[in-house]
């Protein structure tokens, strides 16, 4: 990646705390990616960062707080939050999300609607002309209770996905990934989503599904990264 992308994220990251970051907040949610990392890392130059306390949306996020020096709790604690950052897989003109290529999605899915305020930031590639689905195409990662997978996958298939896929864990894992609540996760391109409220909703009330990467409505504002090393916000 050059290294004026690297910027960009940069730049996007800071911009998005020094401006959205509430004056007395007490709780605070930080999420994962490649991104958010300087968002911990800007929120962790904060000169009151003893004040308030952090909530992790996964392991990375977790390390990333203590690494910078902040407060760590967790959603069990303060289930009431006053803003969280997080990134995005993609984000539709609507700014609706797919979140859940790193597999944190049900975490990331519950602070983000635990906060008052939830700022995404990301760079220019997750930023769809149009609809979900068109530049993530390794489709919408989809939480499972690990005994259900063939069951649903053979539902979102007569949903009309295209390819529904058991996210496998790699070279260093036989067998699938397990997320941090101990399930699996399958991955269900639909092509372009056109209307994201109804799919998740669709894909929710199936038996055994935890949870959707389908953020519907619920990003406040989204910072990008510019490729020539700019930044813009978008918001509703």
């Amino acid at each position: 990646m050059s290294n004026l992308i690297e910027q960009a994220k940069k730049t996007a990251a800071y911009t998005a705390v020094d401006e959205n970051f509430p004056a007395h907040a007490k709780v605070v949610g930080i999420g994962s990616g490649s991104t958010v990392v300087y968002v911990a890392e800007r929120i962790g130059q904060l000169a009151n960062k003893a004040e308030f306390v952090c909530i992790p949306t996964g392991f990375q996020s977790k390390n990333l707080i203590i690494d910078n020096g902040l407060n760590l709790g967790t959603i069990e604690q303060y289930p009431e939050l006053d803003i969280a950052f997080d990134g995005a897989d993609e984000v539709d003109t609507l700014l609706n999300l797919i979140k859940g290529g790193g597999a944190c999605l049900f975490q990331e899915k519950l602070v983000a609607v635990a906060s008052k305020k939830f700022i995404a930031v990301a760079d220019f590639r997750k930023k769809s002309p149009q609809y979900l689905g068109t530049n993530w195409t390794q489709g919408v990662p989809i939480e499972v209770v690990p005994c259900a997978w063939v069951k649903v996958s053979a539902d979102l298939k007569r949903m009309g996905a295209e390819t529904v896929t058991l996210r496998e864990g790699g070279k260093a894992k036989a067998g699938p990934v397990v997320t941090d609540n101990n399930n699996f996760l399958l991955d269900a391109h639909f092509g372009e989503i056109k209307n994201v409220s109804a799919l998740h909703s669709e894909i929710k009330a199936l038996v055994g599904v935890v949870e959707t990467g389908l953020f519907v409505n619920m990003t406040d504002k989204v910072y990008y990264g510019n490729e020539d090393g700019s930044f813009e916000c978008v918001q509703k």
